[in-house]
């Protein structure tokens, strides 16, 4: 299949780690329906992913956050910055949530998530970006991060959770911006709500997570959160 510019289209190659054998058996039955995206692998465990990880090299990760011998907080760990990773569970409120955005997750999703919304993901971790949508990252992040001064301090392993203060402060703008992301808003909707183009936004995005020092868009929302940015409704 070529694209109208006679180009073949990106395929993005997917590797799958879940110890359920049932679980990765319908992950791959979805993402194998998806004309640009290709299960090149499946691991029953963590250690197995990084292997298979460093043999393959996936364009995309789905991994566990619970698994023999390596959880899926220390895979996503040591996969970021080679390996874009989405994150499946089973419950809605994981104590591993928070620590696995931290760790450079590109995105967080429920295993009854839809068909849509999985490929949804995978192709935008393909792309750099992350899925941050209402009804599931956006939600999660709530109750995995508190604003600051709300009183309810979170944990991480024990230990309250101290937010992040860039070294260089964010502008009045990039704070806005900030909070629109973790709204789970994409570029083009944050453009038409402040009436700037869909370049700008990317720009101001692309110097937010140099200033905060964080991978992706999840990065962001994790932050905004924390510090009490407005977040829209």
């Amino acid at each position: 299949m070529t694209s109208t510019n006679g180009e073949c289209p990106r395929v993005v190659r997917v590797l799958i780690a879940d110890d359920q054998e049932a679980v990765r058996r319908a992950v791959r039955r979805i993402l194998d329906a998806q004309p640009d995206i290709e299960v090149v692998g499946e691991a029953v465990d963590g250690v197995a992913a990084l292997e298979l990880a460093a043999e393959l090299r996936p364009d995309v990760a789905l991994v566990d956050i619970r698994m023999p011998r390596l959880d899926g907080l220390e895979v996503t760990r040591r996969l970021s910055g080679s390996v874009r990773v989405v994150v499946l569970t089973t419950f809605d409120l994981d104590e591993y949530v928070y620590p696995a955005l931290r760790h450079g997750a590109s995105g967080f999703l429920l295993k009854r998530s839809g068909p849509a919304l999985l490929a949804e993901a995978v192709r935008a971790a393909a792309d750099g970006e992350s899925l941050i949508s209402p009804s599931v990252t956006v939600r999660l992040l709530r109750h995995v991060t508190a604003p600051r001064g709300s009183g309810r301090p979170e944990r991480q392993a024990g230990r309250p959770v101290v937010p992040v203060v860039p070294v260089v402060p964010l502008t009045e703008r990039e704070v806005e911006i900030a909070g629109q992301v973790a709204a789970g808003r994409t570029n083009a909707d944050i453009a038409a709500e402040l009436f700037i183009s869909p370049g700008t936004v990317k720009t101001h995005v692309a110097s937010i997570q140099r200033k905060l020092g964080v991978p992706n868009r999840v990065g962001i929302a994790v932050h905004a959160w924390e510090m009490g940015y407005p977040v829209p409704r």
